[in-house]
């Protein structure tokens, strides 16, 4: 085992536990927090754990998930935008993105400039922007914006 596999399973450890007592208890709009969560934690994950067993393949999954991930909790947002009593996770969303900008920093300066930088670049995008999209949608929409 070595340290980009030990950090994996440490993300996915604490962030795994969180997720899952977020989707285990509590009202719908909880859950689906908790589902944006899963998201946030996994994609890191998935780019430790492609350095750590050199498959690229992995890279190409947390590019699916951060692209996918934020997309289904709007849906869902918008299916439960009548359920009363928005959670707000302003504390988790920042610490998820806190997260996946450390992983994809550290990831662009142990692989060095070229295509996959980009990519990473590109995942750590995706990520981050998503989740606060996403987190702030649960937490009831932008101002100004009808509907939403």
């Amino acid at each position: 085992m070595n340290g980009w596999i030990l950090a994996a399973t440490v993300d996915l450890g604490g962030g795994g536990a969180a997720a899952l007592w977020g989707v285990a208890t509590g009202p719908p709009a909880r859950r689906l927090t908790a589902q944006n969560l899963t998201t946030s934690v996994v994609c890191p994950a998935l780019l430790l754990l492609a350095q750590g067993y050199g498959r690229p393949a992995y890279v190409d999954l947390a590019l699916l998930l951060a692209l996918l991930g934020p997309v289904g909790t709007l849906v869902f947002a918008r299916l439960l935008s009548d359920e009363p009593g928005r959670p707000s996770a302003w504390g988790l969303t920042w610490a998820a993105a806190g997260l996946g900008a450390a992983v994809v920093v550290v990831l662009c300066v142990a692989g060095g400039p070229g295509r996959s930088m980009v990519k990473l670049l590109l995942i750590g995008t995706l990520l981050i922007g998503g989740n606060v999209v996403a987190s702030r949608a649960l937490a009831g929409g932008f101002r100004g914006v009808r509907g939403g």
